[in-house]
């Protein structure tokens, strides 16, 4: 699964922006219905992404909640059995129940199912930022559109070479931008730059930010280690200086070693005496 599928797969409010996007199944394979021309049940569903019922199932049991939301219903008792005597020719007569699928639903299972070539062909489709823009805003989505696949395109190039949690916030924040929404990124996951929090701390002299910045990140990752936590992986970043490299890919998860390091070799230096911010 590419990070793209996985920013997808992974945000719930990213889903619920291409819920109504049923027409995304047709365009991938034809979706049988019962004789309703309304709903699938979950051996239907199952086939159309050429999946076992069980892994159908599994997507149920763990995101329940999203799918009623999007047309999931149990039929129980009487209501099973007025249904099974209309619709359904060859029903179990051993069933008491009966889980149904709107399309919608369905487009949903295909948003959340992993292992599935289909569900990836979908998921596709629905990342499409061109395709989805309104028609009013079509030729200023058109060219966000062009920006964003470019970006796209960079993101799924570094797979495996740079940071994966870093990645999929990145892919988050393009998709996002491409459909001119604000993006969906946990706080924790947000990038944190070493020149960044230099600058926030009151280095601004370009010749300090420069001599610092190496030394910081080093004695970050030393503590990093010292105190047994795993370093993340890698992402481009830029040097004062304008050149690029790669850095470690620090988030906001990591800010208390940076204050930690602050505090340690930096803050004597940099941070005022308390009697003049009291004064």
């Amino acid at each position: 699964m590419t990070i793209l599928d996985q920013a997808l797969v992974e945000s719930r409010t990213l889903r619920a922006q291409h819920s109504t996007r049923t027409d995304v199944l047709d365009r991938v394979k034809a979706l049988s219905l019962l004789p309703d021309n309304t709903h699938a049940t979950i051996e239907i569903t199952a086939g159309f992404y050429e999946v076992d019922v069980d892994a159908i199932e599994s997507v149920v049991r763990r995101n329940r909640d999203e799918l009623t939301e999007n047309g999931l219903r149990v039929l129980r008792g009487q209501e099973y059995r007025d249904f099974a005597s209309v619709t359904l020719t060859d029903a179990n007569p051993r069933a008491r129940n009966l889980t149904l699928f709107t399309r919608r639903t369905v487009l949903n299972v295909g948003q959340l199912l992993t292992g599935s070539p289909v569900a990836e062909r979908v998921r596709r489709y629905l990342l499409d930022v061109e395709e989805i823009a309104p028609a009013e805003l079509r030729i200023t989505a058109i060219e966000r559109a062009a920006i964003s696949r470019a970006q796209l395109h960079m993101i799924s190039a570094a797979e495996g070479l740079l940071d994966a949690t870093w990645l999929k916030a990145k892919a988050r924040v393009v998709l996002a931008r491409g459909l001119g929404e604000e993006p969906e990124i946990d706080p924790a996951d947000q990038p944190l730059y070493v020149p960044d929090y230099l600058r926030a701390k009151g280095v601004t002299a370009k010749r300090d930010l420069a001599s610092i910045q190496s030394w910081f990140g080093r004695r970050v990752a030393s503590l990093a280690e010292a105190s047994g936590l795993d370093l993340p992986e890698k992402r481009t970043s830029e040097l004062p200086n304008g050149t690029l490299r790669e850095t470690l890919a620090w988030t906001e998860r990591h800010r208390p070693l940076f204050d930690e390091v602050w505090t340690r070799w930096y803050a004597a230096d940099y941070d005022p005496p308390m009697a003049l911010m009291s004064a």
